[in-house]
């Protein structure tokens, strides 16, 4: 089975005065890659296990000076992002993409392994670089838990119509799934679970799995799945984030799920504001 507050902090990482190089923008863009495909597997950090992640999007309103001093809040207002909560990472070191991730590896995990961001801007200047991670404010108005769980449907749906590439590998389309309630009311009650508990995880806060949740709320079914997400605002969105990422992207396109429940929950005193679970079954 493939299981799947609004915070200012700067972190600054020296590695040292090092000679300059040239600011490619494809140092940058490589970067952000590197980053993605880092989220995009389950890590380890700081002793703890992180679950496969969607990717960021890269957002030029974070692409920041890579040196100087100026307020992080102050500069993501005037270029117009709603910034819900954010950080910055600046290294003073690494001469190539490669190395500059070498050291967000090291050094900063957690903050490229939290599920709250979305969002992400690279900036370099010689070996300088500057790293901003952000969560925007929540958009739009959002319809009760059945509601966009039936429009998450829609778009898995839609997803499942076209063969794709799931990370590299050619994965045929797939039958439409089907609603089913049970799957429905078990992903709505993890994804309250995450929001209230403040945490972000396919094993919940009493240790149980996604299988052990769906056999309690009396699901028959043999075969069970888990995609989850946060701090995404709508149904398109999610399934986005889903597709790009490889284990996410097999669950939705199995061929052995025949159905499927979704919701989520929202809750603004966690990190990520609103969460998200997708139940898929076969009965």
């Amino acid at each position: 089975m493939r299981v799947m507050s609004s915070v200012l902090r700067i972190a600054v990482l020296s590695l040292g005065v090092s000679a300059a190089t040239s600011a490619l923008a494809v140092d940058e863009a490589q970067l952000i890659q590197e980053i993605n495909s880092y989220r995009n597997q389950v890590q380890r950090c700081a002793e703890q296990a992180s679950p496969e992640l969607p990717p960021l999007t890269a957002d030029i309103r974070l692409v920041l000076p890579a040196t100087g001093s100026a307020d992080l809040q102050d500069s993501l207002a005037r270029a117009g992002y709603p910034m819900v909560n954010v950080q910055a990472i600046t290294l003073s070191g690494p001469r190539d993409a490669a190395s500059a991730m070498q050291a967000l590896r090291e050094s900063f995990c957690k903050v490229v392994l939290d599920p709250q961001f979305v969002d992400v801007g690279v900036s370099r200047q010689d070996r300088d670089w500057r790293i901003v991670l952000a969560r925007p404010l929540l958009g739009g108005r959002l319809g009760d838990w059945q509601a966009e769980g039936h429009k998450l449907l829609e778009q898995i749906n839609l997803a499942r119509s076209q063969a794709r590439n799931c990370g590299g590998k050619p994965v045929p389309a797939a039958a439409p799934l089907a609603w089913n309630a049970t799957l429905g009311a078990t992903s709505e009650s993890h994804s309250r679970a995450m929001a209230n508990g403040n945490f972000f995880d396919h094993r919940d806060r009493d240790g149980r799995t996604p299988g052990d949740r769906a056999e309690l709320a009396g699901y028959g079914g043999q075969r069970i799945g888990e995609n989850i997400a946060a701090g995404l605002d709508t149904a398109t969105k999610v399934v986005e984030g889903w597709l790009a990422s490889p284990g996410h992207c097999s669950n939705l396109m199995s061929a052995e799920f025949s159905e499927v429940g979704a919701a989520y929950a929202v809750d603004p005193k966690s990190d990520a504001g609103i969460y998200w679970t997708a139940l898929f079954g076969s009965p």
